[in-house]
């Protein structure tokens, strides 16, 4: 018969997310995790199998924790669009400004891990593109929207203007890694909430 386990799985699996959050896939250690997780060496492999299996484990956690809360968000339908899409830029502000180490943010791991990984790691790329595909399924959707409920009056293409949301949301959590405050991202939120009304 097989021993139990003797420690919180999930529990081990957020520790690990945050690790690789802050230091990325190649700077966190196996020391590193063990000393997140509370795990020994062979508990972390026994359990995850490898640093790149636990890697790959805590970006699909990142991706489904994140992906989701953001996307219920947009698919409030007590909202207009527009302010479905602002309140989405809120969030982002906030959860960029909410921990900060020396005046800089964590940024998003799923941002942090396209500009680590995505070029030269297929299995991190496509856990990326399915990600991506994801939301700007639901942004074109909520575009779409607007577009009927009137809050949305921009002629541009809907994926175009979907791309271009995604791509201030990265844009804001690069700056924010890279130092910038609140007034600036929500500078920032402003500006690409402009696009959507001309």
């Amino acid at each position: 018969m097989a021993r139990p386990r003797m420690f919180d799985e999930e529990r081990a699996l957020d520790a690990a997310m945050h690790t690789f959050w802050e230091k990325g896939y190649e700077a966190t250690s196996t020391q590193d995790l063990c000393e997140a997780t509370g795990l020994g060496r062979s508990s972390i492999y026994n359990t995850f199998k490898s640093k790149r299996d636990l890697f790959e484990r805590a970006l699909a956690h990142y991706i489904d924790t994140m992906t989701t809360a953001q996307l219920a968000v947009l698919e409030d339908s007590r909202r207009s669009a527009a302010d479905r899409i602002g309140a989405l830029f809120a969030m982002v502000v906030d959860g960029e400004t909410e921990h900060r180490a020396g005046g800089r943010s964590l940024g998003c791991l799923t941002v942090n891990t396209t500009v680590e990984l995505a070029a030269h790691d297929g299995r991190a790329a496509a856990l990326l593109e399915r990600d991506t595909a994801r939301r700007l399924t639901v942004l074109r959707a909520v575009i779409e929207e607007g577009r009927r409920d009137g809050s949305i009056t921009s002629r541009r293409d809907a994926e175009a203007l979907a791309r271009f949301i995604n791509a201030a949301i990265g844009g804001m959590r690069i700056s924010s890694q890279g130092g910038a405050d609140r007034t600036t991202l929500e500078s920032i939120a402003e500006v690409a909430l402009d696009a959507l009304t001309s």
